[in-house]
């Protein structure tokens, strides 16, 4: 299989896109450009307790999970973006 090169600029057009991962909704909040990766950020109820500069928690936050956009062994996209169904908007 031939390796998957990636478009930094295209990426970013995906920050806002709604996805399904695991079977929950989330959306693209952010791209990690030297790793690549993306950012999602669950809609649903659930929350983490975040915690400030000092390690103290003060809030709940939404869940955030990174993932990788390239596999490091394969060098093609990586199981879990792929499980997005986005792979052909790049």
């Amino acid at each position: 299989m031939q390796s998957q090169t990636i478009n930094v600029d295209t990426l970013r057009t995906l920050i806002g896109l709604e996805v399904h991962y695991e079977g929950r909704r989330c959306k693209i909040i952010e791209i990690l450009e030297d790793i690549p990766a993306v950012i999602l950020q669950h809609h649903e109820q659930q929350t983490t307790i975040q915690a400030d500069q000092h390690g103290e928690a003060h809030r709940k936050v939404p869940r955030t999970i990174t993932l990788p956009v390239i596999d490091k062994d394969s060098g093609e996209f990586h199981p879990a973006f792929s499980d997005l169904n986005i792979s052909h908007l790049l």
